[in-house]
């Protein structure tokens, strides 16, 4: 979408300030070049963001180099206040000006031109005068304008920043690009829109295409969620031989193999779901979720699924074990542990032993010779295991910004806390759900027993 009507917002500020990782955390945009190095923006580079049938334009801009000397400049051609635009467009179209102030020219060609002024300092350092003369070059400019205080170490001086923005800026807010999440990001879109009422309307529009935009992720995460567990809970690989000998002697190739081929599946889910939020270059070591162990250390899998209790209980709500159908509705929780204790008395590691995460079968054929067969997995807490790291993935996603670079790192996942959020009759549907898929057997609506599990995935608002 390319109009002279869509908002444009040009970043603009001292060196080394965050301007380019404010950019990339509105515009969702993992690419934009980010480094601690002062001037990495050498150029005015405008981003477009398109969401759905709206559309905004922020422009990365270098930072300020000589505003002092600038200003001096504009004085010399401006002697009112009339004067000024005119005094500024000569400016940034001056070939003399280019060559002694290429930074500042390029800064603020795209304001002469029609863009809105967003000013980014950093909270964490001290005010200092010698930035006002960058304030009123950009007062010069007439145009709609906010600043953005970035604490980037600390927000010791916020406060000092406040009150001297306040004398030159209508709208003073406090924004970090590394912790701002889409809340965050949605207050800065609003106050766009008052600095710019021109543009409210379209604004509005992004805002609210951003919402759909949101909603319709957690859709795709949970369609995304059922194949993946469909996938990996029915998953088995065979091999036939011409004699049982032969057979058994795969057993630990076809090992390997299968809890390869897993893990792969897994962290191709995993990619899938970081491209779903728009992050197509975050650190691939993210496929290596930190957990001690692997996937199948069934030791280790407390961290990801349920325990041995919240399992049992689970398999009383889903009707397993005993074979007693409880009315998660009306039964508490005693009465859930009384229906299944016998269950899990009875079949000890049969719920959570690692002999049946995926067992090795020989198997004769009807025509001769032997299969030798890998999988599935037949531990009951497989699926509540991979649902819990693919939502700790989505809710990590949700809670960055794509100004972050680096490695992701993952908290230990509060499955059952998720679980004991849903209401009754969602946690019995889920039980059922998941019970069925580590039988192998067909859950017609996956997708819908997994909603409530995304629905409740928080998103918190940094401080």
């Amino acid at each position: 979408m390319t109009s002279t009507n869509t908002p444009r917002f040009a970043v603009v500020g001292h060196p080394n300030k965050g301007k380019s990782s404010i950019v990339a955390a509105l515009a969702q945009n993992d690419a934009i070049d980010i480094s601690s190095r002062s001037g990495t923006t050498q150029h005015a580079d405008p981003f477009e963001i398109t969401i759905g049938d709206a559309a905004y334009t922020l422009i990365d801009t270098p930072g300020f180099q000589r505003p002092r000397r600038a200003l001096e400049w504009l004085n010399r051609h401006a002697t009112s206040a009339d004067q000024r635009r005119q005094a500024i467009a000569r400016f940034v179209s001056s070939d003399d000006c280019a060559k002694q102030f290429p930074d500042e020219v390029a800064l603020l060609k795209p304001i002469s031109e029609g863009a809105a002024i967003l000013y980014v300092v950093d909270g964490s350092r001290p005010y200092n005068p010698d930035y006002e003369a960058e304030m009123e070059i950009l007062r010069w400019c007439g145009q709609p304008s906010m600043a953005l205080i970035n604490p980037i170490e600390s927000g010791d001086h916020i406060e000092t920043w406040q009150q001297a923005l306040s004398q030159f800026f209508k709208v003073v807010r406090v924004f970090n690009p590394m912790l701002a999440n889409r809340l965050r990001s949605d207050e800065i879109l609003e106050a766009l829109s008052v600095i710019a009422p021109e543009w409210r309307t379209r604004i509005d529009l992004v805002r609210i295409n951003y919402a759909q935009q949101d909603r319709r992720r957690i859709a795709d995460a949970g369609q995304l969620l059922a194949e993946t567990l469909e996938r990996l809970c029915f998953y088995q690989l065979n091999q036939q031989t011409l004699s049982k000998s032969q057979a058994e002697k795969l057993k630990p190739v076809l090992k390997a193999r299968y809890f390869a081929e897993m893990r792969a599946i897994e962290s191709a889910a995993h990619s899938r779901l970081k491209e779903l939020f728009d992050y197509r270059h975050l650190d691939s070591e993210i496929a290596d979720l930190p957990i001690e162990g692997d996937l199948f250390d069934t030791e280790k899998w407390v961290v990801w699924g349920l325990d041995r209790k919240q399992l049992a209980l689970t398999a009383g709500i889903a009707g397993a074990g005993t074979g007693a159908i409880v009315d998660a509705a009306t039964a508490g929780t005693s009465l859930l542990l009384g229906a299944t204790t016998g269950a899990l008395h009875a079949g000890g590691s049969a719920w959570f032993g690692a002999d049946k995460i995926a067992n090795f079968k020989v198997m004769g054929l009807p025509l001769g010779g032997f299969e030798a067969r890998q999988g599935p997995s037949a531990n009951r807490n497989f699926p509540y295991v991979i649902a819990g790291r693919f939502l700790g993935l989505v809710e990590a996603l949700q809670n960055r910004t794509h100004a972050q670079r680096g490695l992701l790192t993952i908290a230990d996942a509060t499955l059952q806390d998720k679980i004991d959020a849903l209401g009754s009759r969602q946690r019995k549907a889920l039980a059922a759900a998941l019970h069925r898929l580590s039988s192998q057997k067909v859950v017609d609506d996956l997708p819908n027993a997994l909603g409530p599990l995304l629905a409740e995935t928080p998103q918190t608002t940094p401080q």
